[in-house]
């Protein structure tokens, strides 16, 4: 039977939130006792918790989230081993030897040990790409990118990180939970909602060995 990790952030009103970013309320609109039936009405900002980036977050780009091809959302990638870096340097990248042909590469950073730690706090000193880093990433041909916290760009930094990823359409993942994945290769699954018109979707993401 093959190992399946669901790196992927329950849903919670305790999530921390990217400053400005409306967070989860959930309403009871119908009852089982008094309706017959119980349903739910979920508010919820569309870059909470594990979440895909399309390149209209950044970008004057018709591509948003429902447009992003499957096949790049779903295939082989590998898990790299960061902990212990301040940042990720495309000095940093170059020393992983990534084999020929990669095109999705998750990144598992010290970021993880904050989701362990159940800190409801926005932490602004989380790991993340620098510029060089992108522009590394851009030049290695890689179409798919995630770390474990909530941005792949470092919190201080403008927005440049993003947008040269999303103008190469690489596809970006933020707030994976790397913290029990050992690192190496798997098969990728991951899912975002199909919210026509949205430049970003809270998404399901497995890893299976």
């Amino acid at each position: 039977m093959k190992t399946v990790f669901d790196i992927t952030l329950p849903i919670t009103p305790e999530l921390p939130l990217w400053p400005g970013t409306p967070g989860l309320e959930v309403t009871q609109v119908a009852q089982l006792e008094v309706d017959g039936y119980s349903e739910t009405r979920i508010c919820i900002g569309s870059h909470v918790g594990t979440h895909v980036d399309a390149p209209s977050h950044f970008l004057d780009s018709e591509t948003t989230v429902d447009k992003l091809p499957l096949q790049i959302l779903i295939g082989e990638t590998l898990v790299v081993d960061l902990r212990g870096e301040l940042s990720i340097t495309a000095e940093i990248l170059e020393r992983l030897a990534l084999p020929s042909g990669l095109e999705r590469l998750l990144l598992k950073t010290d970021n993880s040990k904050l989701w362990v730690a159940g800190n409801r706090d926005f932490y602004k000193d989380y790991v993340a790409l620098t510029l060089d880093g992108a522009e590394w990433l851009v030049d290695r041909g890689i179409r798919l990118v995630g770390i474990d916290y909530l941005s792949i760009q470092r919190f201080n930094d403008s927005n440049k990180t993003h947008s040269i990823l999303l103008a190469a359409n690489i596809i970006i993942i933020e707030g994976l939970n790397l913290t029990r994945v050992p690192v190496g290769f798997y098969e990728l699954i991951c899912l975002p909602l199909p919210i026509a018109g949205a430049e970003g979707a809270p998404a399901r993401v497995l890893l299976r060995q």
